[in-house]
């Protein structure tokens, strides 16, 4: 049965067909389940590299980056593999210095795998488009995180709805400005 509110469940919930990437990107966090698909979409063999990105938050002991990191170790990826980016502090940043990051590893990434949470999907996906190239082609990989949000229960919960109209808002305050330069 259609909802009013389907098109906000297909606007917000970005999940693609996945194809061979120069690298796959985890926009922070301090879920586990990030760098577990992140360790999954390596181990399959889409991508050589994974950038998770992430500074120091009340959340973990040392910084995102790290936490991301210590698991993608424990799930044998090789720390050749497993870029750093330990200092930002929001997507922004997370974009910003990943993709300062990539530059100084002389990766220039074409096509590009985000494990990043369901329900910011939507959001991680136009931060990065806005700092990468416009060539840069991106592919969504959405992780189900602890808090258990997708795109066919969070309508069912308070905590559900909460969480995703704040990333409706937070796509309208911070996108509206960018889209003139998209245009042009």
């Amino acid at each position: 049965m259609p909802y009013p509110f389907d098109c906000i469940t297909q606007f917000i919930f970005v999940e693609t067909e996945l194809e061979q990437a120069d690298v796959i990107l985890v926009p922070g966090g301090s879920h586990p389940q990030l760098m577990e698909k992140a360790a999954a979409l390596y181990h399959q063999g889409l991508a050589p590299f994974i950038l998770p990105s992430g500074g120091a938050t009340k959340h973990v002991e040392t910084t995102e980056w790290d936490f991301l990191y210590q698991i993608g170790i424990s799930l044998g990826v090789p720390n050749t593999a497993i870029l750093k980016e330990d200092r930002a502090q929001n997507t922004f940043q997370n974009a910003q210095y990943s993709w300062k990051a990539l530059q100084e590893a002389g990766i220039q990434p074409k096509k590009a795998i985000m494990a990043c949470k369901a329900g910011h999907s939507r959001r991680a996906l136009l931060t990065y488009q806005t700092v990468f190239p416009t060539e840069t082609k991106f592919f969504i990989a959405p992780v189900i995180d602890k808090t258990g949000i997708t795109r066919n229960n969070w309508f069912l919960s308070e905590e559900g709805i909460r969480r995703i109209m704040t990333e409706v808002e937070k796509i309208g305050k911070y996108f509206g400005h960018h889209i003139p330069n998209w245009v042009k």
